[in-house]
């Protein structure tokens, strides 16, 4: 007969037993289970930083290094006698299509040489005349009351969002302005939210891919840049005006769910 000290060594071991199966069950189970994928936040912006250039600020988006703020002692320059004959801006505002009633938002509007020309465009609509520099709002205040303008509003935009009204704006404009934004992603975010289903961004920037363009690089854009950014936030390509000696005229649609696209937006083209 087993003596009571071999039994309660084995009545230890068939626990021990137990518990260890119990642990391995429980190992295996959660080595079965898949790893959470590794996230970030969706509005994390997908910048890089690297050694300034001479005209950049070091910071990256898309590849492309973004561009020093042309300042508000700028603005002479902005409305040299010459741009008309460089640029034909009268000329891009034609190719616009604007409608008499449009919202006009132009994005870095500086002292308003597009705005107030727009203006006129649009008798019973308003062009909201957006910059981060109070210095030229003053600039366009001050015309506004000299020209007897009533349809060009001043506003005050910060790096990051343009200040618009949701859903209000039909036609958002960047001329020669968008490879300056320090904040691309976070602006063209707000601005989407801005425009009216259906809504165009219309981007002007000196075409990079044409070395007759005497620019310097990083205030210039290829058309390939251009689309590979404004499609990463849900905008699609409409088409490249052609026409302007030096410039893309390039149109972009936020897309309306009540109608079908009437043309697709295609691949974004090789740099």
């Amino acid at each position: 007969m087993p003596s009571k000290l071999h039994l309660s060594a084995l009545r230890v071991c068939s626990i021990a037993a137990a518990v260890t199966s119990l642990w391995a069950g429980w190992i295996v189970a959660v080595a079965a289970e898949p790893a959470a994928p590794a996230t970030r936040p969706a509005t994390q912006p997908a910048y890089t930083t690297r050694k300034p250039s001479i005209d950049g600020i070091g910071k990256v988006y898309h590849g492309r290094e973004i561009a020093k703020v042309m300042g508000h002692l700028g603005a002479d320059w902005l409305e040299r006698p010459e741009r008309e004959k460089e640029e034909r801006p009268r000329q891009a505002i034609e190719l616009m299509n604007l409608k008499p009633t449009d919202v006009v938002a132009d994005i870095g509007a500086g002292s308003g040489y597009f705005s107030f020309r727009i203006a006129e465009k649009v008798p019973q609509g308003r062009v909201l005349a957006v910059d981060i520099q109070p210095e030229m709002l003053a600039i366009i205040g001050k015309k506004s009351k000299e020209k007897g303008v009533k349809n060009v509003e001043p506003v005050l935009g910060a790096e990051s969002d343009p200040k618009l009204p949701e859903g209000g704006v039909d036609v958002v404009l960047f001329v020669d302005a968008y490879h300056e934004f320090e904040y691309p992603q976070e602006m063209m975010v707000a601005i989407v939210k801005s425009l009216k289903p259906g809504g165009r961004v219309i981007q002007i920037e000196y075409r990079a891919e044409d070395p007759r363009v005497f620019i310097k690089p990083l205030h210039k854009m290829s058309e390939a840049q251009a689309r590979l950014e404004m499609q990463s936030v849900g905008l699609r390509f409409v088409e490249n005006v052609k026409g302007l000696p030096q410039q893309h005229l390039l149109v972009f649609e936020k897309p309306d769910p009540s109608r079908p696209t009437s043309k697709p937006a295609g691949d974004v083209p090789s740099k």
